[in-house]
């Protein structure tokens, strides 16, 4: 079995070097293979020591698994960040040599990362490693889809390249990672924690109330950040392991450049595509879960009809399913919302599902859904512009899109929000919420202090 792989790993290589020489320009080379089963989180914690940063997906309700070692290509933009993402991408995969015959979503090369919130803000050196937009191919990719294993190895190969140094080092770098842990590194331990400013920012509620009350708009997302401290550098492996453990309704991501690492377990999907089949999620209206069964019950039922609530998560829907329409057929939105419960929180949540036109792809769907009602307000260029002007904090990637596109029209792409930025020896947490009419600044920083849970909790502190 190794000798077969080897082998056909020797003639795409050789038949890659030859297709170099010919073009005279490098080719991605991109081989995907089954695999037998392995831990996501110990391939992900073997990648450490690789060159490129990492990357991690779980959408555990469908049971699909992504953990990504190295950068074989990164797909980066500034100026029409979206337009320009997908140029890139389309010209990437017709000059890919691409050896997949599983076809599996997430399978073969994909390109896995996120967009900033506000391109038009000024960065801060909190954001310093993460571009306005940035997805990656990385160099090896394990894809685990209901209990099927596969492995993608993705190199790019010049004209000059030995294929018998090529194979050699896809080999041992294959060995390393599928080398299987018993016990995954130590959490981290909090040693302290520090919010920003949180007076200024009941008065930024203030403010955002009485621009409402003006007609200047009808709802702003306002968020805030947490600063917390650890014992040592942190490891990212075991924060991953229990936030799947726990948050087990959210998607759990993570993209690692340079010496950062931004991760989190959101619950909020943006939008899929498989197979031209398009689902796209409304979750806005927040409220705690209840310590037993009939108080979860009775928060439930005061969640369904509180009008605040309901109104935040109608500016959603409306513009979901504008956005959609745009670009497809057959959509089909619930005509009332339900619960959506978490661990430490509970969501109203109205699906919206379509046929995305063969004309448009998932990044077309991105441009069009970002930002939404939830996280950045109505209507979007006035709330964007007032965030913009009086938030005093940089959202960098959160709030923003976050997820992965493959070659064959396939795509996940979530909400970055129950999020936190790793950088070495401590973190920024992040929470925002919905700013209306009525808004209240003590209620509105107690919501903001219940998003900070799940983060919280797995980085060894409580909220």
């Amino acid at each position: 079995m190794i000798d077969t792989e080897i082998k056909k790993l020797g003639q795409a290589v050789r038949e890659a070097v030859r297709t170099a020489k010919i073009k005279q320009k490098p080719q991605l080379l991109s081989i995907t293979e089954p695999l037998a089963a392995i831990d996501p989180f110990s391939f992900f914690d073997n990648a450490e020591k690789f060159t490129g940063g990492r990357i991690f997906w779980n959408n555990s309700a469908e049971g699909h698994w992504l953990a990504g070692a190295g950068e074989a290509l990164a797909l980066t933009a500034a100026d029409h960040r979206f337009e320009e993402t997908e140029r890139q991408w389309k010209e990437m995969l017709e000059n890919a040599l691409i050896h997949n015959p599983h076809r599996v979503p997430g399978t073969g090369p994909i390109a896995f990362g996120g967009f900033s919130f506000d391109p038009d803000k000024e960065t801060t050196p909190l954001w310093a490693d993460f571009n306005s937009s940035l997805l990656r191919v990385p160099a090896y990719l394990l894809t685990m889809v209901n209990g099927d294993c596969f492995l993608t190895c993705n190199v790019v190969i010049y004209e000059y390249d030995q294929p018998e140094q090529i194979e050699l080092q896809v080999e041992n770098h294959k060995k390393q990672l599928l080398k299987q842990q018993a016990i995954l590194p130590e959490g981290p331990v909090i040693t302290d924690k520090q919010e920003i400013e949180p007076d200024s920012w009941k008065q930024l509620v203030r403010n955002a109330t009485n621009t409402i009350k003006q007609g200047k708009a009808e709802k702003i997302v306002l968020a805030r950040e947490m600063k917390v401290f650890f014992k040592n550098k942190v490891n990212v492996s075991p924060i991953l392991r229990q936030l799947a453990d726990m948050q087990t309704n959210s998607y759990i991501f993570a993209f690692e450049n340079g010496e950062d690492c931004f991760l989190g377990a959101t619950p909020e999907r943006l939008v899929k595509v498989e197979n031209q089949q398009l689902l796209s999620t409304c979750l806005a209206g927040t409220a705690p879960r209840g310590r037993t069964e009939a108080e979860d019950r009775k928060i439930g039922g005061q969640l369904l009809s509180d009008e605040k609530n309901r109104q935040e998560h109608h500016f959603v829907v409306e513009m979901i399913k504008k956005a959609v329409a745009a670009c497809c057929e057959n959509v089909q939105v619930p005509e009332a919302p339900v619960l959506y419960p978490l661990k430490n929180l509970q969501h109203l949540y109205t699906p919206v599902e379509a046929v995305l036109n063969e004309n448009y792809t998932i990044i077309d769907i991105v441009k069009r859904l970002h930002p939404t009602p939830a996280l950045g307000g109505m209507p979007s260029e006035k709330s964007v512009a007032f965030i913009r002007e009086h938030e005093n904090m940089d959202r960098g990637w959160y709030g923003a899109p976050i997820g992965w596109l493959d070659a064959n029209h396939n795509g996940e792409f979530a909400v970055a929000i129950r999020s936190a930025l790793i950088r070495g020896g401590e973190a920024s947490l992040f929470a925002g919420c919905g700013v209306v009419r009525d808004s209240d600044p003590e209620a509105e920083y107690q919501e903001t202090n219940i998003k900070f849970t799940p983060m919280l909790s797995v980085l060894g502190g409580r909220s």
